[in-house]
Formats: structure tokens, C-alpha cells, sequence
């Protein structure tokens, strides 16, 4: 008999009888879990908050444990209507805990009330907890009992109000007209100075001062608008503070505004080099939510299109990567590599970067005449280029001092922080998800998983150069074995349908006018996707209200845990170490502060 008390709902079931759940239920007591049916293809379970972190602990610390505390955020409950069978909440915090070993996930959730609303801190069981603690407390206004220093992490300190809650104006126009005096302006300069006792740092050490430099937040090294704080004992890094959110541009609060068809070109800009790769997990994730099954045809054409951006992705990576160890040569000729891909990219979309073009149920129209010959030319064309890029950078003696060893982390460090994609495969940690759990019809592709062996700084550029090689080889095979068909589904929650058909029958002529003004809507219920994007694994949670856009959407990203990882890895280290280690993490500030 199960110990997990299910929550029946309009909504698929998960297993309520799932070992794991049965151990943590045996483990906490018969009524301590409440089972939720999603569609996130995962177990959900709610935990009282007096026992969250006891749960947390238990589950990581079980055999073939959930090492990994992959997302954790909130959702503000208060104008959701359809929450039938579901414990009474104003707030639910959220944890997406995932286990390498078992290849699989776990979310417990927390009912909280606006009257009192705090959780404890899990920090003591998860270290990349930190910054998503100080997330929730940012955006959402969720205290967090003993966290190590509950600040806002996203907004600037001075931020008034909580964004994401659902009585936060989501546009401009409904606030007041921006001013700033002189007396406001100092303000904000005084609220941007560093103080080093705040971060339990001394400003000495046996009668020696320490130096407090910023690195950033437009400094090139940087790679974007990000700060680094260091505390340097001459070239020494004692410590460092990241400090991130110069970015941020609310995406998860302009999903709660457009409908479902409309929020696709806002993920082109996560990671803004990542281009159709952001679209994937979304329309997956809405894909859940709709029932739709999408033909084989736009399957491979996605995966086509989604490898061809991991290799512009993973060449910006590379010029940029040695440029950051002093070589100048390399960048112009990744970039040049990178025009030939756009080229293939923009015969096929129309666009380059951000091309804007999966649909929920298919792409935006089919391939074009001479679409093979244009893909074949780009994969004649690399596997040389590659080749030199080994022997002109990689095996080159100066680089190879610059890299080897250093900034150097195990896999269960790697697990410990949530690093994922190229960064813990470089650990030798051999976790792909287009293998362990292909999505989009991966697993009719032959390729292999490259991994490294040191997890330093060589490997995660080494790596990601026979990742390009993967993807050149599953190009190929989507080139050869490009199934016949449509290029979306014939379902009325996907795109537009077909115009002849639109001309000929007033029912579709109808299902036009509505997708078109109004957008689909789409009942109640919960989805959750995750890819193997250029970064690392990047997610959509996505919860439906039954309307015609998302209640809540929330965008988990590799680039924001892999940036809290740095003072970790970089403490004894050297300042050229901290250069040489940001540029091999391979990230966006974009992805980071979303």
C-alpha cells in the first residue's frame, strides 16, 4: 500500500507507489507526503515545511541519491483558479532535486501562507541552494530562515517591491515616469559599494591589507555585464563575490502576458547564442501541456536545426576561449566558420541569430528547395577546420600550460553545484540527455557522448570541439534520412493551419481567426521539459491555468548555477586562473539573469 497519499486532479497521474516516494514516506511518516498528478513526467509531492529540509537531506543521501538540486523557485498561487485537490497555498516554493545515477527527478513542493511567509534554508544540504534562495526572497518576497546572507541577487538593492509576485505591474506603462535626482543617484552608488565584512571577509590578514578589485561589470574578460569581486593577496584570489542581474530583463514575467504562441521569440533571447535551441524545451513543454504529437519530419528538422546552433554556439565559445588566454588569431576564424553556419541558418529560416522559428506543433515552414546541398556544403566544409583548430590552439604548448590543471573540479563537485552539460561531462561524468533520455527523436541518431577526463580548463575546451564533431555527424544523418511528411501537427492547439485549407472549410477558417488574435487555450495542468542546450541543461516549467498564457513560467538555465560555483573553484588560485577559468565556463549573461 502506498504511504503517499495522492492528489487526484484533471491532470495525469504520476506513480504514487514509486519507491522513492515510498522510502521518503516510510522515512517521514505515512502522512507527512500529498502526491500531485502532472504531466512533468516526473513525481510530485508536497512535504510540510517543517520537514523540507529532513526530505531534502534524505534524498540526497540515499543510495544512488539525488545529488543534484537542479531548480528551486516559486509560484504565486494567489490568482490561480484551478488548483482543485491541491493544499491550500498562497506561495509554493519548489524543489527539482535529479539523481545521475538513477537517471531521474524528484520535485517537492511547500505550501506556504502570505501571512507567514518564510522556509528554511537548505543550504546546509545543498551549497547552490544560496542563489536560489536569495531568488525567491528577490523576486517573490519569500523569507528564508537561516539563510547566509539573504540579499537580492537579480534587482538592484535599492529595488522596491517583489517582480514576479502577481500584484507587481508587468509593464512599464503602469508605473510612474522614471526620475533620478542627484540625491538618488548617490544613493545608488552608495548601495553599489562592496563591503567585505558583509561577505564574512577580512579586509587583512598578519598586519597585510588586502586588495578588493573589481573585475567588471563591463570588463571584456568578463564576458558580458558581470561583476566579480576579488580579494587578492597579490595575485592570489583569497575570495571572490559573483555579482550578476545587470542583465535581467524579466522573462519569466513577460510569459505571464503573452499567450502561448507569442512567448516563442522572447526565448531566443536566453541565451541569445543558442538561438532555436531555446525555442525546444518551450514548445515541448507546451507540446505536454496540448497533447500534441509532432510528425517525424519535425523532429529531425528540429534536431537539425538545434545541432547547427550548438556548433555557432560552442565556435563563439572557442575564439573566445583562447582569446581570453591571449591568442588574437583564433577569434577570426571561429567567426569566420560561424558566417558559414549562419548562412545555412538563414537559408533555411530566414534568419541568423535569432530565428524565432519552432512552433508549438511543428517550425514555421517547411525546408526550402536546395536546403541538402546548402547543409552539405557547411559539413564538408568543418571537420578540416576542426582538425586545424586542434593542432593550431589545443596542442599548442602555451595554451596547454594555461589550462591543464587548472581551475580543475571532480564530477560530485560538479553534481554538488548543478553544473551540467559540456562543464560536468568534462569530469568524465557521462550524462547527456539526448542519450539518457532522449527527447525530439534523438534516439534514432548514431553519435557518441565525448567526456573528459581532468574537468580543468583544457578538457572544457577540448570537449566541446569533439562536441562539434558529434553534431556534424548528426547533421549528416538528418541530411541523408530526412523523413517525408508535414512540417506541423494536424492538431488545433499548433499553428495556424494550412492556408489552402483555411480558403476552403469555415470551421478552419474560424481556428485561424482564433489562434491568430486570441492564441490557444489550453487546459490545467503542469509540464516541465529539459534539453541538452549548447550550455548545459535548460529547462521550461510551465503551469497552466486554462488560459491563453502561462500562469507561471519558470526558466531554469545552466549559466546561473555555473557562475555560483566560481569563488569555490577559484579560491588559492591566481588572477590569470580566474581569466582562463570564465572563459572555458562558456556563458551568456543573458542565460544567467534571464
Amino acid at each position: 500500500m502506498s504511504v503517499v497519499t495522492p492528489v487526484h486532479g484533471p491532470t495525469q497521474a504520476n506513480d504514487t507507489d514509486d519507491p522513492v516516494l515510498e522510502a521518503l514516506g516510510q522515512h517521514l511518516g505515512p502522512a507527512s507526503l500529498r502526491g500531485q498528478c502532472t504531466l512533468t513526467g516526473m513525481p510530485v509531492v508536497w512535504v510540510s515545511r517543517d520537514r523540507i529540509v529532513e526530505a531534502l537531506r534524505f534524498l540526497k543521501t540515499m543510495p544512488d541519491g539525488f545529488t543534484m538540486l537542479y531548480d528551486l523557485s516559486a509560484v504565486d498561487e494567489r490568482l490561480r483558479g484551478q488548483r482543485q485537490g491541491l493544499p491550500a497555498s498562497d506561495f509554493t516554493v519548489f524543489y527539482h532535486l535529479l539523481s545521475v545515477h538513477r537517471n531521474r527527478d524528484v520535485m517537492l513542493k511547500v505550501a506556504l501562507s502570505e501571512d507567514d511567509l518564510s522556509i528554511p534554508t537548505c543550504t546546509p544540504v545543498f551549497q547552490n541552494a544560496n542563489w536560489y534562495e536569495r531568488e525567491i526572497w528577490d523576486l517573490f518576497g519569500i523569507d528564508v530562515a537561516g539563510h547566509p546572507r539573504l540579499v537580492r541577487i537579480l534587482m538592484p538593492p535599492t529595488w522596491q517591491g517583489h517582480p514576479l509576485r502577481k500584484d507587481y505591474p508587468a509593464r512599464a506603462t503602469e508605473f510612474d515616469p522614471y526620475t533620478l535626482t542627484v540625491a538618488g543617484q548617490d544613493a545608488e552608488q552608495e548601495a553599489l559599494q562592496f563591503q567585505p565584512e558583509d561577505w564574512g571577509m577580512q579586509r587583512e590578514r598578519a598586519g597585510s591589507e588586502f586588495m578588493f578589485l573589481n573585475l567588471g561589470p563591463n570588463h571584456p574578460s568578463a564576458h558580458g555585464a558581470f561583476r566579480v569581486v576579488l580579494q587578492l593577496d597579490g595575485e592570489e584570489v583569497v575570495d571572490c563575490v559573483p555579482d550578476i542581474g545587470y542583465h535581467h530583463r524579466g522573462a519569466e514575467k513577460m510569459a505571464e502576458r503573452q499567450s502561448w504562441h507569442s512567448f516563442i521569440p522572447y526565448t531566443d533571447r536566453i541565451d541569445y547564442t543558442g538561438g532555436v535551441m531555446n525555442n525546444l524545451p518551450y514548445v515541448l513543454a507546451v507540446e505536454k501541456l496540448a497533447g500534441i504529437a509532432v510528425p517525424d519530419r519535425v523532429k529531425v528538422i528540429r534536431v537539425m536545426m538545434a545541432e547547427m546552433f550548438r556548433i555557432t554556439s560552442h565556435l563563439l565559445f572557442l575564439g573566445t576561449y583562447l582569446q581570453d588566454l591571449g591568442a588574437m588569431t583564433p577569434v577570426f576564424f571561429t567567426f569566420s566558420d560561424r558566417q558559414r553556419a549562419y548562412k545555412v541558418i538563414e537559408g533555411i529560416t530566414g534568419f541568423r541569430m535569432h530565428p524565432a522559428w519552432y512552433r508549438i506543433g511543428g517550425v514555421s515552414q517547411d525546408l526550402p528547395k536546395g536546403w541538402a546541398s546548402l547543409v552539405q556544403e557547411f559539413l564538408d566544409w568543418m571537420p578540416t577546420r576542426l582538425r586545424e583548430y586542434e593542432r593550431a590552439m589545443m596542442e599548442n604548448a602555451i595554451v596547454r600550460e594555461r589550462t591543464r590543471d587548472i581551475a580543475a573540479f571532480s564530477a560530485a563537485e560538479a553534481l554538488e553545484w548543478g553544473v551540467t552539460g559540456p562543464n560536468l561531462r568534462a569530469t568524465g561524468c557521462n550524462f547527456d540527455l539526448r542519450k539518457q533520455r532522449p527527447y525530439s527523436g534523438y534516439d534514432q541518431f548514431d553519435f557518441e557522448v565525448p567526456l573528459g577526463t581532468r574537468g580543468d580548463v583544457f578538457d572544457r575546451g577540448q570537449l566541446r570541439i569533439e562536441e562539434m564533431r558529434q553534431s556534424l555527424r548528426i547533421i549528416q544523418q538528418c541530411v541523408d534520412d530526412m523523413p517525408a511528411g508535414d512540417y506541423k501537427a494536424d492538431h488545433p492547439l499548433t499553428t495556424p493551419p494550412p492556408r489552402d485549407r483555411m480558403l476552403q472549410h469555415i470551421e478552419t477558417l474560424i481556428t485561424h481567426f482564433l489562434q491568430v488574435s486570441w492564441g490557444p487555450v489550453l487546459k490545467p495542468n503542469e509540464s516541465c521539459q529539459m534539453i541538452e542546450a549548447t550550455k548545459g541543461i535548460n529547462s521550461y516549467y510551465l503551469t497552466s491555468d486554462g488560459s491563453t498564457t502561462s500562469y507561471r513560467t519558470r526558466i531554469r538555465t545552466p549559466s546561473f548555477p555555473h557562475l555560483q560555483q566560481i569563488p569555490a573553484v577559484m579560491r588559492g588560485g591566481f588572477v590569470p586562473d580566474l581569466i582562463a577559468h570564465l572563459g572555458s565556463i562558456d556563458f551568456v549573461m543573458a542565460d544567467v539573469d534571464r
